[in-house]
């Protein structure tokens, strides 16, 4: 978009925004250079299949009361549209202007006869997929960015299933909201009123705390523990990342035998600007820092503790650090993920429990273990796309057909969890607890869960993954991505980082979901992913992000031995770059 379009759009913001603090950054962006005003005006910001997530600020591509407001009416179109008695639970985590931005919503859906339930303080995503199923919901709103930086706010919407909406529904949602103007000025525009007129008259209520005590204790109905088990303390470190995970965590840690958390200071109460953490993702090491500070601490003063867990800021992924020597080493999102799947089946098992009718998903980009891990248990594994609501929606689909018991576990490489059916997204409560519980198992075997882990390589093979990440910032950012991703279809390698490529698999030709141990037939929606199978089991998969101007190289190495799937790992780290620069 030219600079006299975005200039245009600043001058009418100016004229029409009343809210002083964003009238003051439209003075400011008047005296910036092009790309900034660019920035801020060159696009909406998109409505993707995951809702909004941006930069908080003044502007058509940022969060604020206008943009949050549009796109609040185009969902109240939606939901008119196929709802009689529409209604949405609403939650927040600690990012800036999030309460303003929940106000915002409940009084335009409030405007359009739209019920909301709204959780009085900040509360985990798994609690609001939960409130959405747990009080009728017909959609749920939760105002989050996830890791983001403290420069971002998102607002990530769920269908009445407690499910993230499915393209279809993002798709038509979409064009509801662009069908609308910012202001009054444009025409058709959100309908919005102060929420404290709407307090008394039943539209805005306040979710009660009988519906957080229901979640809590469906999550204790996943514990893998008998009573006894708890009988062995655990010395746990903490940190929620200056977000929500500390109510409803340490409120189950409690009951499952973890009556004292150390919490991590600093980063215990929640707090929009991350202080102490400038990236809040537990993926990251230096997310954790100040956890590792504490377990090295306690170790010194001989109180070693079992391990360190870091949930992010909306709590619906976990990291996770154990002692390793004299280091605390992290575990993976991906080693993670099969450590539960294999301590479920094992609990399973031990209980004489068959897994024959039992089922695990996760998705196309996650550890090939996963394959094996199955196999030598005998339970079903299903992967999809990438994109937790991808399993939310395999799981529906057992509980259309009456057989919701045979969902097992879920996960994602990206450090995201479930077990149970009470939600259908990451939870990172429920994740805590039963990595507590894993620990404790493992530790009555002498193992601590890095151990467990060298046991699976062991038996299973070192299947090493990493994550490429390049960023494609600005205004041409988007088609820069198109660009190479076109290339890449067009001009596939024959071979990657020496090894050659024996299939290409393009999933924007609908290709079939894959299927251990079971006669699952499905067809996987179109996606913007490509996948290099390469030789001795080795894998390169090629997806741009959803949410952020990034695309995304999923390495996946298998070799014997560590430091050959180390040194391979490396090698498909360089030729991913090369191949996406």
């Amino acid at each position: 978009m030219g600079d006299i379009d975005v200039r245009a759009k600043l001058a009418h913001w100016k004229e029409c925004v009343a809210d002083a603090e964003l009238a003051s950054e439209l003075d400011n962006l008047s005296n910036a250079d092009d790309a900034a005003v660019a920035d801020a005006f060159f696009q909406d910001l998109a409505f993707g299949t995951a809702g909004l997530r941006g930069i908080i600020g003044a502007g058509t591509n940022r969060m604020n009361i206008y943009t949050v407001a549009r796109a609040t009416q185009g969902l109240a179109d939606y939901l008119n549209a196929h709802f009689d008695d529409p209604s949405v639970a609403i939650a927040r985590d600690s990012r800036h202007k999030g309460q303003l931005f929940v106000n915002t919503a409940a009084s335009v859906l409030a405007m359009n006869g739209i019920r909301s339930y709204i959780y009085p303080r900040v509360e985990p995503t798994p609690a609001l997929s939960f409130a959405v199923r747990d009080l009728g919901c017909s959609a749920g709103i939760n105002m989050t960015a996830s890791h983001n930086p403290a420069a971002y706010n998102g607002y990530k919407v769920y269908g009445a299933d407690g499910c993230q909406i499915t393209s279809e529904a993002a798709k038509e949602i979409s064009d509801c909201i662009a069908r609308l103007g910012y202001f009054e000025e444009d025409g058709v525009c959100a309908k919005i009123a102060d929420i404290r007129d709407m307090l008394d008259g039943g539209l805005v209520n306040w979710i009660g705390e009988d519906v957080l005590a229901r979640f809590e204790n469906a999550v204790l109905e996943q514990s893998q523990e008998e009573p006894d088990d708890a009988d062995a303390p655990l010395d746990i470190v903490y940190t929620p990342l200056c977000g929500t995970g500390l109510e409803c965590v340490q409120a189950v840690l409690v009951k499952i035998g973890v009556p004292y958390l150390n919490v991590v200071p600093g980063q215990d109460v929640p707090d929009g600007d991350f202080p102490t953490c400038e990236y809040p993702n537990p993926e990251e090491r230096a997310a954790l820092e100040k956890g590792i500070e504490l377990c090295r601490k306690r170790a010194a003063a001989g109180r070693t503790p079992d391990l360190l867990l870091a949930t992010d800021p909306d709590a619906d992924r976990v990291g996770v650090a154990v002692p390793d020597g004299d280091d605390f080493a992290l575990i993976t999102g991906n080693e993670m993920g099969i450590l539960l799947m294999d301590f479920i089946a094992r609990r399973k098992l031990e209980r004489g429990e068959s897994l024959d009718r039992s089922v695990a998903i996760t998705t196309i980009v996650s550890s090939a273990m996963a394959d094996e891990v199955a196999e030598a248990h005998g339970f079903e594994l299903r992967r999809v796309l990438t994109g937790f609501k991808y399993i939310g929606e395999q799981i529906a689909m057992l509980e259309a057909a009456g057989e919701a018991d045979r969902f097992m576990f879920g996960f994602e490489e990206s450090y995201g969890y479930l077990a149970g059916t009470h939600v259908r997204d990451k939870d990172a409560v429920v994740a805590s607890m039963l990595i507590c519980q894993m620990a404790r198992y493992y530790r009555a075997r002498g193992m601590s869960l890095v151990d467990a882990m060298r046991a699976l390589y062991e038996r299973f093979g070192y299947c090493f993954n990493r994550t490429v990440s390049l960023t494609y910032p600005g205004a041409d950012g988007a088609a820069k991505m198109a660009d190479i991703m076109t290339r890449v279809r067009r001009e596939a390698p024959a071979a990657i980082a020496g090894l050659p490529v024996e299939r290409v698999i393009d999933y924007n030709t609908q290709a079939s979901m894959p299927v251990v141990g079971g006669e699952t037939s499905q067809i996987l929606p179109c996606a913007n992913v490509v996948e290099f199978v390469l030789q001795g089991g080795c894998k390169l998969i090629v997806r741009p992000s959803g949410t952020e101007p990034k695309i995304k190289a999923y390495l996946f190495a298998k070799a014997d031995c560590a430091d050959q799937s180390a040194a391979l790992l490396d090698r498909l780290d360089t030729a991913a770059r090369e191949l996406l620069a």
